[in-house]
């Protein structure tokens, strides 16, 4: 063991001195992609990490402190109505933002107390294929158009993907049924419309402080207005927020409204939105970490942070690697990176069966830490990928990895992984091709 991670630790070493012993500096190409590695990055620094992913972290918080995993467990159980085991299943990530790997314990642990094989398997795909953050990213980044198709077809293969299992196996479903176990009843903290009530407060102001300027077209003079007055109605979202806090979470009212007043007096310092978000985030993150009445609110907040923690390392690498690898081209900017376009367009380029299913294999098989897969996919698109391809391997990508393969695999069987990968592919693939067609 200790000669194996010496000869590991050797290996790092070596390649590390390689690379640098050889590293083309005076190739265009390379000094290009090194430019567009920094460009892609300080861009996603302006532009994402503070309107968008900050807020986003902290309703990931919500979702794990205020909705209780065994509430939204106990819906799809074997005994549970088939509709409403699968509506609860296949709008699951939603619920609990987590990703393919995270996902795996609690899908065993449903698996063995006698969940549905078809729910369970819905529940399993649609975890981390709807997750929230990597869907407000997917629609902020790749465009509305990819955000709606990656719901509707996480969804849809979830219910579909879930229902063919279910009908394969329908054998060992039927004696699963007569011994099923049920899950106990978990009482929530507060009523539901109240977390209900606190979660969509957070999730319009993050979807109205980051509101993009529509097209100079006809059709867009109602979402004109609200990019004209997005602010008016986040601090109208704020003001919720506020209620929320005193209200709801029965913070004091004394420290909720200082924070807010502290928010409030750095908007009108700036003009930077930035600023009164920073402001706000802090001013929260201060009263519910000093609150001692309530341990839920520490515990969002934690929450939130430990959602920073293991997210934002693997973003920055993913937006690293798909500048250099893949270059930057947002806005007006237009800096190739390391890797031919025509090389991307030979594979991935158009709408072809090929292009579908590679991207679909390939996307199958990466491991994609949570969110990642959006700038990298921003730099394929960017390089000549089709938008078909593009959600075909958002669609079979973060569901699946070879390390959550050989997981499933020990849970239900060689068989019925296997019949479970080659679904999402398939599925994946046509998905592809339909909405190629389309754009």
């Amino acid at each position: 063991m200790e000669l194996k991670k010496e000869l590991k630790i050797l290996g790092w070493s070596v390649a590390i001195f390689l690379f640098a012993f050889f590293m083309p500096l005076e190739s265009a190409r390379f000094q290009e992609a090194i430019r567009a590695t920094f460009d892609l990055t300080k861009w996603y620094a302006q532009e994402h990490v503070i309107l968008c992913l900050l807020p986003a972290f902290f309703i990931a918080g919500v979702i794990a402190v205020f909705v209780s995993q065994g509430a939204v467990m106990k819906y799809f159980g074997a005994k549970a109505k088939k509709w409403v085991a699968y509506t609860v299943a296949s709008v699951s990530g939603t619920i609990l933002a987590v990703c393919s790997c995270t996902i795996l314990p609690l899908f065993s642990s449903i698996h063995k107390r006698g969940a549905g094989l078809g729910p369970a398997i819905a529940f399993l795909y649609s975890g981390p294929a709807i997750n929230i953050l990597a869907i407000i990213l997917t629609a902020r980044i790749l465009g509305i158009e990819m955000g709606i198709a990656r719901v509707i077809g996480a969804v849809v293969f979830a219910v579909v993907i879930g229902s063919a299992m279910s009908l394969i196996y329908r054998k060992e479903e039927k004696a699963k049924r007569d011994e099923q176990l049920t899950f106990p009843e978990v009482p929530e903290e507060r009523p539901m419309w109240q977390t209900a009530f606190h979660f969509f407060t957070l999730v319009l102001i993050l979807v109205f402080a980051n509101w993009g300027k529509p097209g100079d077209d006809v059709t867009s003079g109602g979402f004109f207005w609200l990019w004209a007055n997005k602010w008016a109605i986040t601090s109208f979202f704020s003001i919720l927020l506020v209620f929320s806090l005193i209200f709801i979470l029965k913070i004091k009212w004394q420290y909720v409204l200082l924070g807010a007043m502290v928010t409030a007096a750095s908007a009108f310092l700036t003009t930077s939105p930035l600023v009164p978000m920073v402001v706000g985030i802090a001013a929260l993150s201060i009263i519910t970490l000093t609150d001692k009445k309530h341990d839920e609110n520490r515990e969002w907040t934690i929450s939130a942070w430990d959602f920073t923690k293991q997210i934002m390392p693997l973003l920055a690498i993913g937006v690293v690697t798909a500048g250099f690898l893949l270059g930057s081209t947002h806005d007006d900017t237009a800096l190739a990176g390391i890797i031919p376009n025509e090389w991307i367009a030979n594979l991935v380029g158009g709408n072809s069966v090929f292009s579908n299913l590679f991207a679909s294999i390939v996307g199958a098989f990466m491991y994609f830490a949570t969110l990642t897969e959006v700038p990298i996919l921003q730099g394929l698109m960017a390089a000549g990928m089709g938008k078909g391809p593009a959600l075909a391997l958002l669609l079979a990508g973060p569901s699946l990895s070879l390390p959550n393969m050989l997981v499933i695999r020990g849970v239900m069987g060689t068989q019925k992984t296997l019949v479970y990968i080659a679904l999402v592919v398939v599925m994946a693939t046509i998905s592809g091709l339909i909405f190629g067609a389309f754009y």
